[in-house]
């Protein structure tokens, strides 16, 4: 089979390159034949909240990625479409995450599926976490061009369904990121990142926006230390800011946390991934909003539990008092406390274990593909 992926790919880093490219391997590994056409610009560099669109990272190996969408300019979209349906692919298939690419992506996929080629989009989010007042004609506009849609949770199903749309939808859950590597000696990871071997350590990670809950989870880090048992531990905040940091920052002032957060305001690379994920005890995602999330995908790779609060489809990734806990911001102090107990959290390890094999890149490329087992 000839699939062609169309969307975010190296050059450009993060989580949605990783996944297409995890995902054209996995493919490729089966025997069919995967091109991926990625964007000549993805952001205009005023619209994008971070330092860097780009990755350091060397081109990956053994995957044919083109350069040739231009997300603002329509001459691009039609001159996509048209190499497209020129290579006349078995299949183009295509990541939705945000309104803003509706447009480009959108008349790219109306023009080959007119052609004749099917057109499949995993949908990440339908309604996006931090909405505008154009978002819901944009996504209509998105939804009609596609023939059918693999979503990663019931939460963006139905969010998909709430726009009318009668188009297939088949669900497979976000695949385990395993190119992070495996874990790391937990001292040698310490020494790498500057911290204490002598401290425990919780673990938010990923990019800040605000939907993702660090003020109610500084809140509960504040409850926490309000016991003297645990003095020894805590907070790594790593990710690159992508709203303003400074309220946070006069938060763990104000809260006085000084001492016990540690934030490492960047974007984290692929081979520095595995140190802090080896020296945390658990990650906490007290998320306001949710469909899924690829931070607990990469906790499974690692065996490491983990504490979520029940929005979107976290809660069916995250089975409660399996591999974490799933509970309202209110318990957060409480889970965390938890979940640094040595019984405790070993059992939630056991559990991760236990239960990753159900999040597999050859599910999700088999429903994709629609040759489901």
């Amino acid at each position: 089979m000839k699939i062609i992926f169309l969307g975010t790919a190296h050059p450009y880093r993060g989580g949605i390159a990783s996944f297409n490219e995890m995902l054209a391997r996995q493919m490729i590994s089966e025997g069919h034949q995967v091109e991926i056409i990625t964007f000549t610009v993805q952001y205009p560099s005023f619209l994008f909240p971070g330092k860097t669109q780009y990755s350091d990272s060397p081109a990956p190996d053994n995957l044919d990625i083109e350069r040739c969408l231009n997300s603002i300019n329509p001459v691009s979209w039609i001159l996509t479409a048209r190499e497209i349906i020129k290579r006349r692919p078995d299949m183009l298939f295509t990541r939705y995450w945000t309104p803003y690419m509706a447009p480009a992506l959108g008349t790219v996929c109306r023009l080959v599926k007119r052609a004749g080629i099917p057109v499949v989009a995993l949908a990440d989010n339908i309604i996006p976490h931090e909405r505008h007042f154009y978002d819901n004609v944009l996504t209509r506009y998105f939804i009609g061009s596609v023939t059918r849609f693999v979503c990663m949770s019931s939460q963006v199903e139905n969010e998909l369904k709430s726009f009318g749309t009668d188009k297939p939808v088949s669900i497979a859950p976000h695949p385990v990121y395993s190119n992070y590597g495996e874990p790391v000696n937990r001292e040698e990871a310490c020494q790498r990142l500057g911290l204490d071997p002598e401290c425990r350590y919780a673990l938010f990670f990923g990019l800040v926006r605000d939907y993702k809950g660090l003020d109610i989870l500084l809140n509960a880090w504040s409850e926490l230390k309000k016991d003297k048992r645990n003095a020894d531990k805590k907070l790594i905040v790593a990710g690159e800011f992508y709203t303003d940091p400074a309220p946070y920052i006069e938060q763990i002032g104000y809260l006085g946390l000084v001492d016990s957060v540690i934030i490492h305001d960047r974007f984290i690379p692929d081979d520095k991934v595995a140190l802090y994920f080896s020296v945390a005890d658990m990650v906490v995602q007290p998320y306001k909003s949710a469909t899924q999330s690829g931070v607990t995908q990469i906790a499974y790779n690692f065996d490491l539990p983990m504490i979520v609060t029940p929005v979107g489809g976290l809660p069916e990734i995250v089975p409660d008092n399996e591999v974490g806990y799933v509970c309202t911001s209110d318990k957060l102090p409480e889970a965390i406390d938890k979940c640094f107990d040595t019984e405790t959290n070993l059992k939630f390890r056991e559990g991760v274990k236990r239960l990753k094999h159900r999040f597999s890149w050859e599910y999700m490329s088999s429903v994709v593909l629609q040759n489901k087992k």
